[in-house]
């Protein structure tokens, strides 16, 4: 593992987000590297800073004396009856909460996603550096796809591409978001193309969309309930590509 793999995945390992695999191999690193051994006790100190922090803030007496003196004061005819003031009291409260609600699960979503882009780049680059390309290898779909069954709780379509400039190598098993999804990889001249399929049942169909992290892309979409992840070095445009072709041919465009 290189220093730029390990500080993508650092926040993760201090927050327990990642998989015994992923974990393993930061903290071998760590073992070896100094600099980003530093690099995690000093974000660990952070953390242990802001969870011991005691952020208060009292107002003194003589603001809130300005405050109460700038108030208009209320006469008879303007004061609110106590059940208006209940009823305009609990409409607030319920927009306040669907607004904190929705804002809570766009959080969520965001926080997903990003894990999500550094796991599979950080499966991309192991890929390429080990001996573990592909645990089946294979242009065939018919051999590549049937390897997958009963190793996972779904079926990745499987399609060569070949004739339209983009063979496939084969395909294997990795671990993403801390759960084991299927790999299928092509090749594009010399570049690699790492094609994760992740479960992902009752998602609609959303278009592909360009990620850019540390000189790779990814193309990251939803079809049929599966969850897809294109990972290369090569440009967006036949990245882009490669995509189009791949959801012609599987039919999930």
């Amino acid at each position: 593992m290189t220093c730029a793999e390990s500080e993508l995945l650092i926040h993760a390992l201090l927050d327990g987000e990642l998989d015994a695999g992923h974990a393993r191999d930061v903290e071998k690193h760590l073992q070896v590297c100094p600099r980003c051994a530093a690099q995690l006790a000093g974000y660990g100190e952070m953390q242990k800073a802001l969870s011991a922090a005691q952020l208060r803030f009292a107002a003194p007496l003589s603001l809130r004396r300005r405050v109460d003196a700038a108030l208009p004061a209320l006469t008879p005819a303007r004061r609110m009856d106590r059940r208006s003031m209940l009823k305009g009291f609990a409409m607030g409260s319920a927009l306040s909460g669907a607004i904190a609600a929705s804002s809570f699960i766009g959080v969520l979503g965001t926080d997903r996603e990003q894990r999500l882009l550094a796991d599979v780049l950080s499966a991309h680059v192991s890929s390429l550096q080990g001996e573990h390309l592909t645990d089946v290898q294979s242009s065939d779909g018919h051999t590549v796809k049937p390897w997958f069954n009963g190793k996972l709780d779904v079926s990745p379509p499987v399609v060569d591409l070949t004739a339209q400039g983009f063979p496939l190598i084969g395909g294997r098993l990795d671990y993403i978001d801390g759960r084991a999804v299927a790999c299928l990889v092509y090749r594009r001249r010399m570049h690699v193309i790492n094609l994760f399929v992740v479960n992902k049942e009752g998602s609609e169909y959303h278009a592909s969309k360009l990620e850019s992290m540390r000189g790779f892309n990814i193309r990251h979409w939803t079809a049929q309930g599966l969850e897809f992840l294109a990972v290369s070095d090569l440009n967006t445009e036949e990245l882009l590509e490669f995509v189009n072709k791949f959801e012609t041919a599987a039919g999930t465009a």
